[in-house]
């Protein structure tokens, strides 16, 4: 950990002096890219993060969303929050993923939340590489360890594989949160000077120094040895105790205010706490309860040990707080207290720290980068046979079933899961005031790298899909940003892109971006990765039922504003998994129009009695949509005609659109009459066989065939 020299002469010439070494190394990582956002800050203002529903918008731990349905002390609020763990798992990907899962509960426990769901986006080198299939699997059995052993249901997410993710993989977690009672709530704001601030949880050992740091730099072809001293070492056992314990302390309104120890560890949490409230703190650094011996104040202060928080407490209430960390077996400390004046560490008698909170927190300049904007590439389309091509999309890593994933997560627990993973959403009960939550996350890197600004607007545009599917109506998102070294022009000019697109969708479709992460240097010796705008998005509806994904096998079979099938707009191949898979090139699809009143209509189709399955058509075309819902019960007979090629109308991957089962067709069309065009296709049945005719050329598969072929991960790695 060193300042560079233009930081240390801010921080001299603020301080009046030379800053001592704690001070340093403090600055060093609060003033670092993953904590100060000095490259992405100015690009975020893009944002709309405002609505009625939004209770507590950016810069808190997580945010807060009242739902629908509730007044004054009925009103049900909901935390989003998301994290990104991505160096730490390539470090080493089970302890990196695990507390990536660890971090993003305890920001949750911050608002004065009980977790109640979580998703995971995933993203690997090539599936077909020994090294991203070891990454991958210890990454999911990080993340199904630790939420599975801490109760927490992971019901939804998305694994995508691209060839430059290899040398950098992402692991971002998202997680929702329930708050039942207004009163419950609590900020990352300190009250009032006097208060005690007291750290409850595990003891502080040596392991993630310098963890923020760490992910601010690309990685070195040495990483996952030289760097393994950054990674935290998760115990989710003490994570499920702390969860408790918090809402005991919750129970008896113990706590003034909040903030879990994650990155740049106490000094982070405790000078975001103070600095927030525009106040102080006096801490005593060896009153920290510790697991190592001869710990000095440097590492005290950064070490980031997971399972920790920080709390502000009222003097009156200190007993208590430790009476009840007692009760759950958690260490407790009373570190110091708030003041009014800077922020202050004292270790042994000596003041390592003395510097304005403010400062520290929000006192790092902004970076001025060059950027280049990207271009689109020309179009260039391979020649393949369309069983060759059907067979090797549907059968791609990225196309396959990820039920080796989601089995492997206690998706149960709690209660809750009212449509489970392996649709395009999942659906959560909340019986608290009887809305059934939608939950969709996740973004294609193959749209991103082709096309950064319409693949995030395309992102966007597929998650709201996703919960509209399920009769959902979209209530709000929180996003992870994920980059490569900014300090290139055209990385930086793609990190631009889905900055701007995603805003831009999410602001036509009246969906606030309430939170979110950034994670910029995820960089190698391979090189960049893709663009990759992670959406974490929620709905609502009236109860809990939506309809499925796989077809009845009894009703007519529509899509739903695909404008290539109807002779409305050229299809475009760009960011394709046929592309992906065959070579070539071509730009990205054009988005549909009407893109809030489809969204609307389609909730409002999905919930009627007609409709009796709904699936977002999206990664794969319609190849893989259609395949996706063939099951032994059920099949399908489908024939679509247009005038572009087969291989065209099959593949191409534009968002915003729908495959529709329904006893009433015509119902359908007049719900959708002036919105988006609306194609009779064909017909479900009880075959359990896909007939697929695509202008004059016919595929026949029966569901064992589909099946195998999408089966590819569960072949390999079982």
């Amino acid at each position: 950990m060193s300042l560079s020299d233009q930081d240390r002469d801010l921080v001299t010439a603020e301080l009046g002096r030379e800053p001592t070494p704690a001070e340093a190394a403090l600055f060093e990582n609060l003033w670092s890219e993953h904590c100060a956002y000095r490259s992405s800050r100015p690009l975020l203002s893009a944002f709309d993060s405002e609505g009625e529903q939004v209770v507590v918008g950016p810069g808190d731990d997580a945010a807060v969303v009242a739902l629908p349905g509730g007044e004054g002390d009925s009103e049900v609020y909901i935390t989003l929050g998301i994290e990104s763990h991505n160096h730490p798992s390539y470090v080493d990907p089970f302890d990196g993923a695990a507390t990536g899962v660890g971090g993003i509960v305890r920001d949750t426990l911050s608002m004065g939340a009980y977790p109640i769901a979580l998703a995971d986006s995933l993203y690997f080198g090539g599936f077909d590489r020994e090294h991203s299939r070891y990454l991958f699997e210890g990454v999911v059995e990080g993340i199904s360890h630790y939420g599975n052993c801490i109760g927490v249901p992971t019901v939804t997410g998305s694994v995508a594989f691209h060839d430059d993710y290899e040398g950098n993989p992402l692991v971002n977690v998202s997680c929702i949160g329930l708050i039942d009672d207004p009163d419950r709530l609590v900020t990352a704001e300190a009250q009032e000077p006097g208060n005690k601030l007291v750290l409850v949880g595990n003891a502080t050992g040596r392991d993630g120094l310098g963890g923020a740091s760490f992910a601010s730099e690309d990685l070195a072809e040495d990483a996952e040895t030289e760097d393994r001293p950054a990674v935290q070492v998760g115990d989710p056992y003490t994570e499920k105790l702390l969860i408790e314990a918090n809402e005991a302390l919750l129970d008896e309104g113990l706590i003034e205010s909040a903030r879990d120890l994650g990155a740049a560890g106490l000094g982070g949490a405790t000078s975001e706490l103070v600095a927030k409230g525009g106040l102080g703190a006096h801490i005593e650094l060896e009153r920290v309860h510790q697991r190592e011996p001869n710990m000095n104040a440097l590492e005290i202060l950064l070490a980031e040990s997971q399972e920790r928080m920080a709390y502000e407490v009222a003097p009156e209430n200190v007993d208590r707080v430790a009476e009840i960390a007692e009760r759950y077996d958690l260490g407790c400390s009373v570190i110091g207290e708030v003041t009014d004046g800077n922020y202050v560490c004292e270790f042994e008698g000596e003041t390592v720290v003395d510097a304005p909170a403010e400062f520290l927190g929000d006192g790092a300049p902004f970076n001025d980068l060059d950027s280049v904007e990207p271009t689109q590439p020309d179009r260039d389309l391979p020649e393949i046979e369309l069983d060759e091509a059907f067979e090797a999309v549907v059968g791609a890593s990225n196309t396959a079933s990820k039920r080796w994933v989601y089995r492997q997560y206690d998706h149960e627990v709690q209660v809750r899961t009212a449509t489970p993973p392996g649709d395009d959403a999942a659906i959560l009960a909340i019986r608290e005031n009887g809305t059934g939550l939608a939950y969709s996350a996740g973004a294609d890197p193959n749209w991103t790298d082709v096309a950064p600004y319409d693949g995030a607007r395309a992102v966007a545009l597929e998650n709201a899909t996703n919960v509209a599917a399920k009769g959902a109506t979209p209530l709000a998102a929180v996003d992870c940003l994920n980059g490569g070294n900014p300090e290139k022009p055209e990385v930086y000019g793609g990190f631009e892109g889905i900055v701007d697109g995603l805003a831009d969708m999410c602001a036509e479709l009246d969906v606030p971006v309430v939170g979110g992460n950034v994670s910029l240097y995820n960089d190698s010796a391979a090189g960049p990765i893709p663009p990759t705008p992670t959406l974490a998005l929620v709905g609502t509806k009236d109860g809990y039922d939506a309809p499925p994904a796989e077809l009845a096998g009894a009703g007519d079979l529509l899509v739903v504003n695909d404008r290539a099938l109807a002779g409305e707009a050229d299809p475009r191949l760009g960011g394709s998994e046929y592309l992906a898979q065959a070579g070539g090139s071509d730009r990205f699809p054009t988005l549909p129009d009407d893109r809030p009143a489809f969204l609307e209509t389609l909730a409002a189709v999905a919930d009627d009695e007609a409709t009796l399955a709904v699936h977002d058509a999206s990664h794969g075309g319609l190849a893989v949509t259609i395949a996706e819902m063939v099951t032994d019960e059920a099949g399908a007979d489908v024939a679509l005609e247009g005038d572009a090629s087969a291989a065209e109308l099959l593949f191409h991957e534009q968002p915003g659109r729908v495959v529709i089962e329904t006893t009433d067709a015509d119902a359908v069309a007049a719900a959708f009459d002036g919105i988006a065009p609306v194609e009779r296709i064909g017909s479900a049945d009880d075959s359990g066989a896909l007939s697929l005719t695509a202008n004059d050329e016919t595929l026949h598969y029966g569901v064992d065939v589909i099946r195998d072929l999408r089966s590819v991960i569960e072949r390999e790695l079982e």
